[in-house]
């Protein structure tokens, strides 16, 4: 059997020690966005289940504030 060739995806959350993700950084969260403005999945982004929780928690809040669009135009 061959070996795996794909590469196990670190939690970028975990890696920076952060313990609180803030919703008020629009910049990062966006990155855990699709196009459209729907939040990616743990196995694209290679979030672990903790902060992929605080992170769809703080996107939702973020909507809220009007610092994220609920639907992004293409």
């Amino acid at each position: 059997m061959k070996p795996d060739p794909r590469k196990k995806k670190v939690c970028n959350f975990c890696a920076d020690k952060v313990i609180l993700i803030d919703f008020k950084d629009a910049q990062k969260l966006r990155r855990y966005l699709t196009d459209r403005g729907k939040i990616l999945p743990r196995r694209i982004t290679g979030t672990c289940a903790y902060h992929q929780r605080n992170l769809a928690s703080a996107i939702k809040l973020s909507r809220q504030v009007a610092l994220i669009p609920y639907i992004m135009e293409g």
